[in-house]
């Protein structure tokens, strides 16, 4: 009897010590954001990478950093190129010039929501037309915002006029290029700094999303007006760096893809649903919102037209084929527009 336990004792520590092992087995990845966790985005891309983890055999285990936790917001294509995170949550446009055909997808009035953007963007097509300019990265997710607008700290913008020597944040280049047609000067200012910059003067607007204005960022306790133009997207990429997904098993790694391509359009439909949620909050806030005329609104269109031009002329420089993917994004969006969200009708 006493051999039966021991030899019992052994068993159950051997077990014990296996599943121990199996455990400290598991790659513990990083996913960080520089937004907060309560955002509708953050929330959807929190699920998709849990359930990622969920089926990947055991292999990965997700500790999520929101909310600019691990640095400011130009800092997140970094962290996944070196691996400090392994899977970070960035704008295209935070690291100026360093993608200049995924920032063909902010020319204004290419887009008409992020849904329609987003299911564009994961084209195979697309995604290979774009995977040279995230080199040393894994493409999990490409997504872009809901149309954005101008919010306004003191000054409104309620004419084309207005946009005159107003100094204005752009989140891309070809807003960038928008701002500048319109008389305004352009700031590359990180949103965890719109508030204070709002309220001091130091800048007179942003443009962005009712989403980011209202929700991630709040910025409605300071921001009197909102100037209604719905006129261009923002891209991001849930980026992975590229040796710590080579180092996953096979399962893991196609966890990874099916926790996205289950909803090819899911995360620019996440940031529509919260339009309408952003704008109600800055409205209590005592934001006001304005529309152009349409005969201004008719000049604004006008201008719009002649950025696009401009980015592709900028990419065909470097050697890029900026009218190639360009073209690309027309001929899709074209695909995907009659099942898509539109803020244009």
């Amino acid at each position: 009897m006493k051999f039966t336990r021991t030899v019992a004792s052994v068993l159950t520590g051997g077990a014990v010590m296996a599943i121990a092992a199996a455990a400290s087995a598991q790659t513990k990845i990083k996913f960080a954001t520089y937004v907060p966790p309560q955002h509708a985005v953050s929330k959807y891309l929190e699920k998709n990478l849990r359930d990622a983890a969920a089926n990947s055999g055991g292999a990965f285990t997700i500790n999520y950093f929101p909310g600019a936790q691990l640095g400011p917001p130009p800092k997140y294509y970094g962290m996944a190129l070196s691996g400090q995170a392994e899977i970070t949550w960035f704008l295209h446009g935070n690291t100026p010039g360093v993608f200049p055909l995924s920032e063909l997808g902010t020319v204004p009035l290419l887009f008409a929501s992020g849904e329609l953007a987003t299911k564009v963007l994961n084209e195979p097509a697309m995604r290979k037309a774009l995977s040279a300019e995230h080199k040393g990265m894994h493409i999990l997710d490409l997504h872009a915002h809901q149309p954005g607008n101008v919010f306004m700290g003191k000054k409104p913008i309620r004419t084309l006029a207005d946009f005159r020597g107003k100094r204005l944040r752009v989140p891309s280049g070809p807003v960038r290029s928008m701002a500048i047609a319109l008389g305004a000067t352009p700031d590359g200012m990180p949103p965890t700094q719109w508030a204070e910059a709002l309220q001091k003067g130091t800048i007179d607007g942003v443009f962005t999303d009712y989403g980011g204005a209202g929700l991630a960022f709040r910025i409605g306790p300071v921001t009197k007006y909102a100037t209604e133009l719905y006129f261009y997207v923002g891209t991001f990429c849930v980026c992975m760096n590229q040796k710590a997904y080579d180092g996953l098993p096979a399962k893991a790694r196609n966890a990874l893809t099916a926790a996205f391509a289950r909803d090819p359009g899911g995360t620019g439909k996440s940031f529509d649903f919260i339009d309408g949620i952003g704008k109600k909050r800055m409205m209590s806030e005592g934001t006001e919102p304005i529309s152009f005329s349409a005969a201004d609104m008719a000049k604004f269109r006008s201008i719009a037209k002649n950025i696009a031009g401009e980015a592709i002329a900028k990419a065909e420089k470097k050697g890029l084929p900026g009218a190639t993917v360009y073209a690309l994004m027309q001929s899709l969006g074209a695909k995907h527009a009659k099942s898509s969200k539109s803020f244009w009708k």
